[in-house]
């Protein structure tokens, strides 16, 4: 009985997840549009940090609970997600245009940001709070210069831009709504999977990697979905590269300043891959910037493998 509940309960997740998406990306991109600002800013900070709510209201109340394989695997899996689900997805739908913008930028700054989390893995075996309150400042510093650079820039936004739809009150509205819809559907997807998969005797390592990486990361798969059916293709590669870097940065960051974080020796595996995925994924955007239904395919097979690997050696 509980399991049949358990079941309705992520289906009403799933429902949330999708309507929230679709009316949270209207709202972020009138927003956008109002100011005169490029959706892949939009894609970089708002969008990016709502759709990273779920990971990061999981990842902090997990580190409080002192589930640390939870808290940090939930964040590698959902970068690794980000980049081999996220992008291969949205690209069978259709090819997806980088802009040069976040090819110099963001892409390099995502692969920094991975290469130090593995760095400090490997050489001190856990995020303290000194380090967690490093990776709050580079977030901080990110968010400046990028927003920075995006007004210096409003007269070469050009293409980025179109008329709003709907007034900023209504923008306002949707963005709360959607967001909140997001969150709820996201929780309700993460606590039904976790239930499910521990009924099957899964460990917290594998539970994080995979069932609540992935509900946590399914904001992001429906709101880049949902933007490129409308043609905003900022959003989509902004919203999975201001994702994952918050997801590094803040998210590690905050949780590590509250309890410092151990880092379990077979995570350095899944971080090194993390590193790995992301280099492929820049590599694949500077490709005629953009990402095209081949590409996508390497990366839906590289996470199927992914999948295999973790599962068998869990």
């Amino acid at each position: 009985m509980d399991l049949i509940i358990e079941l309705i309960l992520l289906i009403i997740g799933f429902v949330l997840l999708i309507k929230g998406a679709d009316v949270f990306v209207d709202g972020a991109s009138n927003v956008a549009y109002h100011y005169k600002v490029s959706t892949i800013v939009v894609g970089l900070t708002i969008v990016a940090i709502g759709t990273s709510a779920p990971e990061a209201a999981v990842s902090i109340t997990a580190s409080l609970a002192g589930s640390n394989a939870i808290s940090l695997g939930n964040v590698v899996g959902s970068n690794i997600f980000n980049i081999l689900g996220v992008i291969g997805i949205s690209v069978l739908i259709a090819n997806l245009k980088v802009d040069k913008v976040l090819i110099k930028r963001d892409f390099p700054f995502l692969i920094i940001s991975s290469i130090g989390l593995l760095l400090v893995a490997y050489l001190f075996g856990e995020i303290s709070r000194i380090i967690g309150a490093i990776f709050l400042i580079l977030i901080a510093i990110y968010i400046y210069r990028m927003v920075k650079q995006a007004n210096e820039n409003k007269e070469n936004n050009g293409d980025n831009i179109v008329e709003a739809k709907i007034s900023i009150p209504q923008c306002i509205l949707y963005i709360v709504l959607g967001l909140a819809a997001v969150i709820i559907g996201s929780d309700l997807v993460v606590d039904s999977s976790s239930y499910i998969a521990s009924l099957f005797g899964l460990s917290q390592a594998l539970i994080g990697l995979t069932i609540v990486a992935i509900g946590t990361s399914l904001p992001e798969l429906v709101t880049s979905i949902t933007a490129l059916k409308k043609g905003d293709h900022g959003i989509v590669i902004g919203n999975v590269l201001g994702s994952s870097i918050f997801n590094i940065l803040f998210i590690l960051g905050i949780s590590s300043v509250i309890v410092p974080m151990p880092i379990e020796p077979k995570m350095l595996t899944d971080i090194l891959i993390m590193t790995i995925i992301t280099i492929l994924g820049a590599i694949f955007a500077r490709s005629e910037e953009e990402i095209d239904r081949k590409e996508g395919i390497v990366l839906i097979i590289l996470f199927l493998i992914y999948m295999t690997f973790i599962i068998i050696r869990n």
